[in-house]
């Protein structure tokens, strides 16, 4: 069963970004149409063709939650060390403040015991503000040199303190803010794919198996097709010009853009280390938001793959696929990411001849499959990150 469905408007590819002109989807439904007997007079039970495009747009669904997730994840991450770092900051120098406020009140002990006719620096202590303090200045003039800058540090250490508790209270309302993101936005995969399980639970033996045929012939498709995608880099590689003319063949059509980087022998290498590390999570299982090493969501994967290659990528899909340069799909290389769906919220990374790795969606482990894996028009675009 397809793990993402979503028409495309027909039209032509652009740097890498593809519009076919018949989407698969479509031929898809076509074939489910014809294979699926019209429901009985008054039930009200969705068609199995329903259901397989409903189960789709679930898992679709879940994964862009899933992307939001880890967003609202990092940016909690990130907020939480500065609060920490602010309110460490802020017990630093009340520290301080407390230690100028103990070398002003000895002086003000002093003039008591002494009974001297000199400033009452404990006037200071009693200050409510910084602007209380400035405002009793002029008795500066009036102080000893040791008094005046014990006056001076208190002050300064009044209002760091002050200012450092301000960023800190604002720095936790932030934080607070980026919980109920992340909280809404684990609830809503949750939602989705408690949605898809409860869709999936509801049908009969044979239609399970009526759907399994039907995500196996899905498969074969893919596998042609990137069959062809292969015949075709072959011919690029001798020079040669790819005799393949099949419908779904999507290289000869592509223009590479002008500023697109070769794949260097600096790239190959980066390259192979990442894929080695790709190739080395194959079976471990798909858990939304996970980042290794047990587990991996699809951009925790290829963040964890070009990692080991020594290139940082950021976290989400929104945010690889602005991380390198776009490239057609007839000029993929290995290494290379390949990002799907307008909404741009899966990612696999590029093993040449039509295929890649990734990690697909909930119930399953990370694996080799083709890029049409959902058919053409569900790939938005080639990014070379390094």
């Amino acid at each position: 069963m397809a793990s993402h469905r979503k028409s495309r408007t027909p039209g032509t590819r652009v740097a890498g970004i593809r519009t076919p002109a018949l989407a698969t989807a479509a031929l898809t439904s076509v074939a489910l149409l014809s294979q699926t007997a019209d429901a009985a007079p008054g039930d009200d039970r969705p068609s199995l063709e329903e259901v397989e495009k409903k189960v789709g747009d679930l898992y679709r669904q879940a994964e862009s939650a899933t992307e939001k997730y880890n967003a609202a994840k990092e940016k909690t991450t990130k907020q939480r060390k500065r609060v920490d770092t602010l309110l460490d900051d802020v017990a630093q120098r009340t520290q301080k403040l407390n230690e100028a406020r103990a070398e002003l009140g000895s002086y003000a002990a002093a003039q008591y015991r002494t009974g001297a006719g000199m400033p009452d620096t404990a006037t200071f202590l009693l200050a409510e503000t910084p602007q209380d303090v400035f405002d009793q200045r002029q008795v500066l003039d009036r102080m000893t040199g040791r008094q005046k800058a014990a006056v001076d540090d208190y002050v300064t250490q009044q209002t760091e303190t002050m200012k450092k508790r301000q960023e800190a209270t604002e720095s936790l309302r932030t934080l607070t803010e980026t919980q109920d993101d992340l909280k809404t936005a684990k609830a809503t995969v949750q939602k989705k794919l408690a949605d898809a399980r409860e869709l999936l639970s509801k049908l009969t033996a044979e239609e399970k198996a009526r759907l399994a045929a039907i995500e196996k012939r899905k498969q074969e498709e893919a596998a042609r097709k990137a069959a062809e995608l292969a015949r075709e880099e072959a011919a690029q590689q001798s020079g040669g010009t790819s005799e393949s003319s099949g419908s779904g063949s999507t290289g000869s059509a592509d223009t590479p853009p002008a500023d697109a980087p070769p794949a260097d022998s600096s790239y190959a290498a980066k390259a192979e280390k990442a894929l080695a590390f790709a190739r080395a999570q194959i079976g471990k299982p798909y858990v939304w938001g996970a980042t290794g090493p047990g587990s991996y969501d699809c951009s925790g994967l290829t963040q964890a793959a070009w990692k080991a290659a020594g290139v940082s990528l950021p976290r989400t899909t929104y945010d690889q696929v602005n991380a390198g340069t776009t490239v057609p799909v007839s000029q993929a290389q290995p290494g290379d990411l390949v990002f799907f769906y307008d909404d741009v919220t899966h990612v696999g990374i590029y093993i040449g001849n039509g295929m890649m790795i990734h990690a697909p969606k909930p119930g399953t482990y990370v694996r080799e499959e083709s890029i049409y894996y959902d058919g053409d028009s569900a790939i938005h675009s080639i990014v070379r990150p390094a």
